[in-house]
């Protein structure tokens, strides 16, 4: 199938609409991941969650086939600061502008306050994906160009199209994140008898510690309502005010979520006498449940685990899912059997007086992370020697 050499750029997700855009994020190859599936993407605009107003100015890319139809797209933003990224490129950017030059904007392809693994350069199947990729990346360079932007990042893209931008001289950066792996287990309890005596133990005694007096609830699909978006709204207000201040997610973007994904969510919710008091939201993929927001308002010790970790793991067994990533950050992950894996990002920097320093430190940096995930797994795996 012939491309056109032009390439549209779009500042709503609604300009190219869900059948175009969905042809090209519905590929086979990408499992089925919810972040950058149409619904997703248009209720964070729809909720003005990703909008120029709060520093996501979409620019979504669109490469056209000759008989007009939507071939390629790629999510992409003009950020005017670098959070609710979690690839963190701050002291670039300090350093960039002590040094008299301006960073922001910038252009970052990825799924907005999202840390997980997904696809960046979309191609529909019957397309060939590295004729459609060299078009969408020379795109968000042109487009990089053209406004005179510091920089374009792409943020936690599959390793292979990681490795593919490595080959067109992006930047290659690598970070960690600890997600848990389904060794074929049938039951929970396959799963700890996996691990080492001691850590079953004390797994056993977090599960009957947390939920002592609390009844637990796994709401997909149908089960979902706005009471539960309510309930679920106010635990995450209280959670993103203590740790960074300003929340990024509206109300209204619940309710999108469970109005046009509720198949694709998975709410996990305490509820003591009859009042709601924690959730965890998770969107499933066709191969993994990703944890993404967690809140409470009754400190429950051990609580945050069962709801996060060990509800997540059962309930993924159960459905046949490979793994479950529970977000970024937290060694006290391994633990509860969430090893380290890689997770990574491209940079393209403008100005060669930012990007050979920014260049030698990815490639050390890489380095280090490769080491210490090495060393993590070794040390702290709770394992069994044999299941390692």
């Amino acid at each position: 199938m012939s491309l056109k050499p032009a390439v549209r750029v779009c500042r709503r997700i609604a300009e190219i609409g869900r059948e175009a855009w969905d042809a090209c994020a519905s590929n086979p190859a990408y499992a089925g991941n919810p972040f950058v599936q149409y619904d997703f993407l248009d209720a964070l605009e729809a909720s003005n969650c990703a909008v120029e107003r709060t520093g996501w100015g979409p620019q979504h890319l669109a490469i056209e086939d000759e008989a007009g139809a939507v071939a390629a797209v790629m999510p992409l933003y003009r950020k005017s600061h670098s959070q609710g990224e979690y690839i963190f490129d701050h002291a670039w950017a300090d350093a960039y502008e002590r040094a008299g030059g301006q960073y922001y904007p910038k252009l970052l392809s990825a799924a907005p306050f999202t840390p997980a693994t997904g696809p960046r350069l979309l191609v529909r199947p019957d397309v060939d994906a590295d004729e459609a990729r060299r078009f969408l990346l020379g795109g968000a360079l042109t487009l990089c160009e053209r406004y005179g932007s510091s920089s374009f990042h792409v943020n936690f893209p599959t390793e292979d199209e990681w490795r593919w931008m490595g080959e067109q001289g992006l930047a290659q950066r690598e970070g960690q994140q600890y997600h848990w792996h389904n060794r074929g287990y049938g039951a929970f309890d396959d799963f700890l008898a996996a691990l080492s005596s001691g850590r079953r133990k004390t797994i056993r005694r977090e599960r009957r510690d947390a939920v002592e007096g609390l009844e637990i609830f796994c709401l997909t699909g149908a089960d979902l309502g706005e009471a539960h978006w309510d309930a679920f709204f106010g635990f995450y207000m209280d959670t993103g005010s203590r740790k960074w201040g300003r929340p990024y997610l509206t109300r209204q973007f619940f309710s999108l979520l469970g109005e046009r994904m509720a198949d694709r969510v998975l709410l996990i919710m305490a509820r003591r006498e009859g009042r709601w008091i924690a959730g965890a939201l998770n969107l499933i993929g066709d191969d993994c449940l990703y944890g993404r927001n967690w809140g409470c308002v009754e400190d429950v010790p051990f609580l945050h685990f069962e709801l996060c970790y060990y509800q997540a793991i059962e309930w993924a067994i159960g459905a046949g899912l490979a793994r479950v990533e529970a977000g970024a950050q937290g060694q006290h992950k391994i633990a509860r059997g969430y090893l380290p894996s890689p997770v990574y990002s491209a940079h393209y920097i403008a100005d060669p007086a930012l990007r050979g320093p920014v260049e030698r430190f990815v490639m050390q940096e890489r380095q280090g992370v490769e080491q210490e995930m090495e060393w993590l797994t070794e040390e702290y795996s709770p394992f069994r020697k044999d299941e390692a």
